[in-house]
């Protein structure tokens, strides 16, 4: 059995998000000032945490807030970061570069809703989550690939916190500290990617994965819209089989937490 904790979060703000225009994949802005800021935020929030594996969407937005993120670690400021193009946001065909306003008035049109209506040329959902179930093969083999099977990375806190026989994490840290649910568990990467493709992973890891919740956490916020530089965190338990890693067991943490852009916020 291997053990290891996936911590995802959305790029920064881009002018663009400021001004509700769809990006997609067409679309290749930069962070703005205030994307800058919440990078900075989210670095300093998890600067402690010892990411042994950094991927990111190879769009400039995502590189810069994982590139952020890394600076501000105390642990993998020289760890290498794999650009990964299964981490794209999701593609709205001819939507990109328009008002998100647009997209609403295109879905009503067909008699659809917003987050299920597929734009001429854009991605479904199904598509959008095929990627991401290609992402975890991915995740799983070069993780297995690093840290191997053996040795300290399966111990009894980490079990413990895979079965969901640990405390729930909203019991071990009452104030949303960065390391919730990470005790015992000593393999962690990072993810950085984007609101509609986050949206459709947590979904994936929840209903088709079936990953354990935690206690008293509301659907409403579990599949709610991620804010920008907003951290979800899932812990896998992986087993050997003749064909690779299986998925033993998923566990959500939390999901879009935001406890980093108080401040930020408060100071804006």
């Amino acid at each position: 059995m291997f053990t290891f904790s996936l911590t995802l979060v959305r790029h920064g703000e881009t002018q663009y998000n400021k001004d509700k225009l769809l990006q997609g994949q067409g679309v290749d802005t930069p962070l703005s000032e205030t994307g800058i800021q919440q990078g900075e935020a989210v670095g300093r929030y998890l600067k402690d945490i010892k990411f042994n594996n950094v991927f990111a969407s190879n769009l400039q937005r995502a590189i810069q807030t994982a590139e952020i993120i890394r600076r501000n670690n105390t642990h993998c400021s020289g760890t290498e970061m794999v650009l990964e193009p299964l981490l794209r946001e999701r593609g709205f065909g001819v939507a990109e570069g328009r008002p998100k306003e647009d997209l609403k008035n295109m879905a009503n049109a067909a008699g659809q809703s917003c987050r299920d209506y597929t734009p001429p040329g854009g991605e479904t959902l199904d598509q959008v989550k095929l990627r991401f179930k290609k992402f975890l093969k991915v995740l799983f083999k070069q993780m297995l690939d690093e840290h191997g099977w053996s040795g300290p990375h399966v111990s009894a806190g980490a079990n413990e916190v895979a079965n969901g026989t640990a405390a729930a994490s909203s019991d071990l840290d009452p104030v949303g500290s960065a390391d919730s649910g990470l005790q015992g568990v000593p393999v962690h990467a990072l993810v950085v990617s984007h609101g509609a493709y986050i949206r459709v992973a947590v979904r994936h890891l929840v209903e088709d994965l079936q990953s354990s919740l935690p206690a008293g956490l509301k659907m409403s916020q579990l599949f709610s819209p991620c804010p920008n530089t907003g951290i979800s965190r899932f812990i896998f338990t992986l087993s050997h089989s003749e064909s690779g890693p299986v998925l033993s067991s998923a566990r959500c943490l939390f999901t879009n937490r935001k406890d980093h852009l108080e401040n930020l916020t408060a100071a804006q």
